[in-house]
């Protein structure tokens, strides 16, 4: 699956089938299902997770929370748009990034 795909799935009910818990998070959130998508990140360990934890809080608007976040997954806070913040992790966890 590539990102044109991926996007072109944000038009069916249910995320694509098959697809990690990572890139499940970024469909509902693209989706409008902001909770969803915390709550399936939120308890998972690990770097990968840390990322989007961050990028779903900076999209809350907690600056704070996000940069703890950036902090756990050994990134700087991006200087860029959440879309295209969004559109480099679904990159990412595509493996195409």
């Amino acid at each position: 699956m590539d990102i044109t795909l991926f996007k072109a799935s944000l038009k069916q009910v249910e995320p694509p089938q098959g697809i990690s818990v990572y890139l499940t998070a970024l469909w509902y959130d693209a989706n409008g299902y902001w909770e969803k998508a915390h709550t399936l990140v939120q308890d998972v360990p690990g770097r990968d997770a840390a990322l989007i934890h961050a990028y779903l809080h900076r999209k809350e608007g907690d600056e704070g929370n996000a940069g703890y976040w950036y902090h756990r997954a050994g990134v700087k806070h991006p200087g860029i748009s959440l879309d295209k913040e969004w559109q480099q992790l679904v990159t990412l966890f595509l493996g195409n990034g």
